[in-house]
This record gives structure tokens, C-alpha cells and sequence, in this order.
């Protein structure tokens, strides 16, 4: 059965896997068996995969106990949260909504997170660059990296919103271009990234970006709830029903260096092959079950490396910086620093 808790998150990926609620305790049953039994006090969040039942007296004492659930589809794609009760700040929130409400606060909140996404992006180039095996890919890698020069001079200088959005699309477009020049030139032809292409993904790489992204976004989103921000009110990310548009807005920063890495990593170790994929019918591909379950671990481990962040000047876990970026974040909207500084890899 796949079911297994990392850190303080329980994941179930079994379909027609039930989860009761047995005192202070989540059973697990498949066809009226139990399958594994984990103390509610263990865990933080809950994430299921597929067609997963739950008791609604789980649902219900998650909620009290403010364990957040998360839903995904097969494919690792969000479905819904749910959680109880929350108890930000009021005030924090008006900060939030007035801000939204200004089109030149919003913007300059906007540049800044599209700035942080430039700089790491270009770093991750940067660093493909002084790794790559040949002259050719190196120059490529080096080309892309002046051309983000340029981008982010148009970003800062972006006077609204649309401009910004364009200047952003353009520098995503480079990006991907360029990335496959630091896949290892034996896995290309299998792991090519042609262009980025959701729902559904049309090649391996995009099927593995868009899991990943999905797992970044469900931190990003439980982060902006931990600090008493609204997910769904962003400011770069237009407003739309459903969608978290301040979960995505915070996502930015941390694509390339925690997402794209990851990814790449994955495929040049040789820990994803080609059968961990498969195509549909339509021309989708899907990730195979045993391979989401390789990249949820793979993420959590990833998570628990350590960096000195570079404002705080202090070592922390990667998977506790959606959680200062979103504190930072609310800082500012406080008043209490004068502009909200993205995490800049170094």
C-alpha cells in the first residue's frame, strides 16, 4: 500500500484507500482492512492522491486540530483544501486587500517577486553554464543569461501590471529554451522540454514540472494561511475563483531553484526513466504511481537541506523558506519594512 508519513505530512496514494478517524488516530483501510495506523499528533497536513475516501469525523477533527488536508488528483494535479477555521490577523488582511486595491502598491510588490524569479532563474543558468560538458551548450546557457540581463532591466522599469506579465513571459519563454542545454546530452532526446505545456503535459519533463510545481504551490499556500494572509488574493496572478493567486504570486521565486533543480536532478541521476511515464491517448503524458511516489520523496528530502538565508543570515531548512518569504511578506504589508525583499539564491 502506498502510505507513508515524511516529516509531518501523510501521504496516501492507494486509490480506494479509506481514512477513519479511531481516537486520536488515522486508520487506513483498503477492501475493510487496516493498513497502517498514524497518531493525529504526528502530523501537520494530510495529502491525498487519487480516488482516497475520508470519514467526515476525520475531516471534521483535522479541521479542530487545524491539520490541513490537501487533495490532488491522480496526476498530482490540485483539487482542494480543507481546513478549519482561521484566525489571522484582521488588520493583516485589510493591509493585504487595500494593497491589491492600489494599482501602484500591487505593482511594486509585483516587480519585486518577478524580480526575485529573474535573478534565481538566471542563477540556475549561470550555474548550468559553468557546469556544462561542451563549448555549444555553454555558449547557449551564457546567451540566455544576457538576454535575462536585459529582462531584468524590464521588469524594474515595468509601469504596470501587463508590462510586467509580458516582460515575465518573455524571460519564461528564454528559460525554457534553454534548459534542455543542462539535461545530460545522453537523456535529451527522451526528457526534452518543448516549451511549457500543462494540462496535460505534453512531454516528460513538463509532467514532472507541473507535479513538482503542485507540491510547491500546496507549501506556499499552507505558508500565506500560517501567517494569516489570504491565498487567494495575490497581486501578480489575476483574480479568479479557485484559483490562489497569492499562493502562485509567492511560487514564483522558488521555481527554478527549488522546483527546475530538483527536476533536473531527477532525470540526470538517472532516478526517473522513460517508463516512468506513459502517454495517453490524446498526446498527454502521465507520471506511473511508483514515480509520483519517487518525487514526493525526493521533495521532502529536499526540503530538509539547509541554506544560510541570505537576509536573515541564518541556516534553515529549504523547506521552512516559503514560510519566511510569507512572513516577510506580511511584514510589509504591515508597514513594518519598506519593500518586501524575494529569496535571492546565492
Amino acid at each position: 500500500m502506498s502510505a507513508y508519513t515524511l516529516l509531518n505530512t501523510l501521504y496516501v496514494m492507494t486509490a480506494g484507500s479509506y481514512l477513519h478517524l479511531d481516537n486520536d488516530t488515522v486508520r487506513i483501510e483498503i477492501e475493510r482492512e487496516t493498513k497502517l495506523r498514524v497518531p493525529l499528533h504526528h502530523l501537520g497536513s494530510i495529502v491525498t492522491l487519487g480516488d482516497i475516501l475520508m470519514s467526515p469525523a476525520l475531516i471534521g477533527r483535522c479541521a479542530t486540530d487545524g491539520i490541513g488536508l490537501t487533495l490532488l488528483d491522480r496526476n498530482g494535479r490540485f483539487r482542494a483544501r480543507v481546513e478549519g477555521p482561521i484566525s489571522g490577523n484582521v488588520l493583516l488582511r485589510q493591509a493585504q486587500h487595500e494593497a491589491a486595491r492600489d494599482p501602484q502598491r500591487a505593482l511594486v510588490l509585483a516587480r519585486n517577486l518577478i524580480g526575485g524569479k529573474l535573478r534565481n532563474s538566471r542563477n540556475v543558468l549561470q550555474r548550468g553554464a559553468r557546469e556544462a560538458k561542451n563549448d555549444d551548450d555553454r555558449q547557449w546557457l551564457d546567451a540566455a543569461v544576457v538576454k535575462f540581463e536585459a529582462s531584468l532591466r524590464a521588469a524594474a522599469a515595468a509601469v504596470d501590471l501587463d508590462t510586467l506579465r509580458g516582460v515575465e513571459g518573455e524571460a519564461a519563454r528564454t528559460y525554457f529554451g534553454a534548459v534542455n542545454r543542462m539535461i545530460r546530452s545522453d537523456l535529451r532526446e527522451s526528457f526534452a522540454l518543448d516549451g511549457r505545456s500543462r494540462r496535460p503535459p505534453r512531454d516528460r519533463f513538463n509532467a514532472l514540472l507541473s507535479y513538482i510545481y503542485t507540491m510547491l504551490t500546496h507549501d506556499c499556500h499552507s505558508a500565506l494561511e500560517t501567517v494569516g494572509l489570504d491565498p487567494q488574493l495575490g497581486f501578480l496572478h489575476a483574480l479568479r475563483p479557485g484559483r490562489p493567486a497569492l499562493a502562485l504570486d509567492l511560487v514564483e521565486e522558488f521555481r527554478s531553484v527549488l522546483a527546475d533543480r530538483l527536476a533536473l536532478t531527477l532525470i540526470n541521476r538517472g532516478q526517473l526513466k522513460t517508463d516512468d511515464f506513459r502517454i495517453t491517448e490524446g498526446g498527454g503524458v502521465l507520471l506511473a504511481d511508483d514515480a509520483r511516489r519517487s518525487i514526493s520523496i525526493a521533495w521532502q528530502e529536499k526540503k530538509q537541506e539547509t541554506l544560510t538565508h541570505p537576509l536573515l543570515e541564518t541556516e534553515v531548512p529549504l523547506g521552512l523558506l516559503p514560510q519566511i518569504q510569507a512572513r516577510l511578506l506580511a511584514r510589509t504589508l504591515r508597514g513594518e519594512t519598506e519593500a518586501y525583499l524575494p529569496f535571492l539564491a546565492r
